[in-house]
């Protein structure tokens, strides 16, 4: 058996759980402490990015053949589950058990929200494209609170194979402002999720009353998680419970957003969309999101190799730069005069003129 020595450089991911260590300030604080997880992610990282700058070396051989098969990896994405099952009902008993102004009560449940996005669905889409029951399941576990399990249905049967097409929700058309998106994304998806779930029923044969309909499971197990929220602890809490998840699924397709603006597949004379190659996604070598995401933000080489693991995932020349790391992109797409004024001239030409 071959022995990994763990280099301090790959602890470095355990900055992700620097986010909910800034929840857990909002959660027993007041005033604009309750704020300090979002402070975090849209403030002060954004200023340690601009500090420590862009990294875009890619590792060596050798380096990716040991970290693709070091567990260590694995594990710094599975304490992801605890934590965020802790957080998410701290949040309900701090919630619940104290008297918050309207001005404490938003920071406490957009900072839950925030760990969701970063600690919930990012680690679910991690885990989402493993092989393993095991890692799938966990990736299951992740996005319920989120109130978004169909996205494991959707993204990894639907967005993969149609990303920069118009039969991909999540693919960001040119001039398209983040709030339009945010409605025919998260609308066309669970749409598509569902439409997915019946070719794969029919495939297998089977009814749609089955127990392989793991949209339906989804349904069922969504809604029983936020009735024992609401029996349990009360509207207060169902309250809570669904606004973290909205904040989640709508970071998440924020993220989206930035990721595909504009960038578009050409249809072949075949009738068939070109391969997704490196060009297709907008890639950050922002040292700082790239740890705490895990890698997401080299989203070009994921799109192009998806069962890459985190870790071991490449920056290629070729990719479209985001001129930023991904948490200050995401506060400029909130200015869609702003993000058009910077983005445009960045989408390419070819792709302006195909933009369905």
């Amino acid at each position: 058996m071959i022995l990994y020595i763990y280099c301090v450089k790959d602890l470095k991911y355990l900055a992700a759980y620097t986010i909910p260590l800034a929840c857990v300030i909002s959660f027993m604080s007041n005033g604009v402490l309750t704020y300090s997880a979002v402070l975090y992610a849209f403030v002060v990282i954004p200023l340690m990015e601009l500090i420590v700058g862009e990294d875009g070396a890619n590792l060596t051989d050798e380096d990716i053949k040991n970290r693709g098969v070091n567990k260590l990896f694995d594990l710094m994405l599975y304490v992801n589950v605890p934590i965020v099952y802790a957080m998410v009902f701290w949040g309900i008993y701090v919630i619940t058990n104290n008297s918050y102004t309207v001005f404490e009560t938003v920071g406490i449940t957009l900072s839950g929200g925030v760990v969701l996005a970063t600690n919930a669905i990012n680690v679910a889409h991690e885990l989402g494209h493993r092989s393993s029951v095991f890692e799938k399941t966990l990736s299951k576990i992740l996005l319920l609170p989120c109130l978004y399990m169909h996205f494991f249905i959707e993204h990894n049967f639907g967005h993969h194979t149609n990303v920069g097409t118009p039969k991909d929700g999540a693919s960001a058309r040119y001039k398209q402002s983040v709030y339009a998106f945010w409605i025919s994304s998260v609308t066309k998806q669970y749409i598509d999720a569902w439409k997915k779930q019946n070719e794969l029923l029919s495939r297998s044969r089977s009814a749609f009353y089955s127990m392989k309909n793991d949209m339906l499971w989804y349904l069922l197990i969504q809604s029983a998680y936020l009735s024992m929220v609401w029996y349990f602890f009360g509207s207060g809490a169902l309250i809570f419970c669904v606004s973290i998840g909205i904040i989640s699924f709508l970071f998440l397709e924020t993220i989206n957003y930035i990721e595909h603006y504009g960038l578009r597949r050409v249809k072949t004379e075949s009738g068939r969309y070109e391969r997704v190659q490196t060009c297709h996604s907008w890639n950050s070598n922002h040292s700082i999101g790239r740890i705490v995401l895990y890698e997401l933000t080299r989203h070009s080489d994921h799109h192009y190799k998806s069962s890459k693991k985190y870790q071991i995932l490449d920056c290629y020349d070729e990719s479209p730069q985001l001129p930023y790391g991904y948490p200050t992109s995401i506060l400029l797409s909130l200015v869609p005069p702003l993000w058009f004024k910077i983005m445009n001239q960045r989408v390419p030409e070819r792709m302006k003129k195909i933009n369905y």
